[in-house]
């Protein structure tokens, strides 16, 4: 993507407009953008390497300027931390999980694709050609990105039959619940043995 793509930050509002009419007459656009989708899906951008942190403020910068903040309401990038001993020191090191990619919750418009399509250090959209794919709400939950705290009401020793994973089909009694980890632990009978394993609690049903 060359320079003249990019926007830049300490732009007048006037030459942002005029920077991103200049973006939207060089970029594809996908069809059928102007029609605003009921509700926001996260999408997945490229940016360039070392480039995400920078380019989260960048679009939250242009999102405030903008006033765009029902458009696009959350961008993040996806880090954990990594426990590491150099001697008998124990040192917590933050690395991000998907580097030269970050998340960002939308509705795709001609406006916001715009905005976070032609923002410094992005490359482009995952998806097929210009138009972006939004993630399914099962790559939500596996990635991390939005956790739903899910309230059951099981006990130790009460019957759960799982709907869902490895192990689906199988009914067990169980044995522990952990609300803030949302899993619990049960024991099925699997070849003839009785065999712990653990659940988490939209994967079960209580019977």
């Amino acid at each position: 993507m060359s320079e003249e793509k990019l926007l830049n930050l300490e732009e007048t509002p006037e030459e942002e407009t005029a920077t991103s009419s200049l973006a939207a007459e060089r970029n594809e656009v996908p069809p059928g953008f102007w029609r605003r989708s009921k509700e926001p899906k996260w999408y997945v951008i490229h940016t360039y390497s070392g480039h995400e942190n920078k380019v989260k403020v960048n679009i939250e910068k242009l999102v405030e300027n903008r006033g765009m903040q029902d458009l696009i309401l959350q961008i993040i990038v996806p880090t954990e931390d990594r426990v590491e001993f150099r001697g008998d020191k124990r040192v917590v090191k933050t690395q991000k999980i998907f580097p030269g990619y970050v998340i960002v919750k939308m509705i795709v418009t001609n406006e916001s694709w715009y905005l976070v399509r032609n923002t410094q250090g992005v490359t482009g959209f995952v998806g097929q050609g210009s138009e972006p794919i939004p993630l399914s709400d099962e790559e939500v939950r596996r990635m991390g990105i939005e956790k739903t705290v899910i309230v059951m009401d099981v006990e130790e020793g009460d019957t759960v039959r799982i709907i869902s994973g490895p192990f689906k089909g199988f009914s067990g009694v169980v044995e522990e619940v952990n609300p803030d980890r949302q899993v619990l632990k049960t024991r099925i009978d699997m070849f003839g043995r009785s065999t712990p394993i653990e659940v988490e609690f939209d994967q079960v049903d209580k019977i």
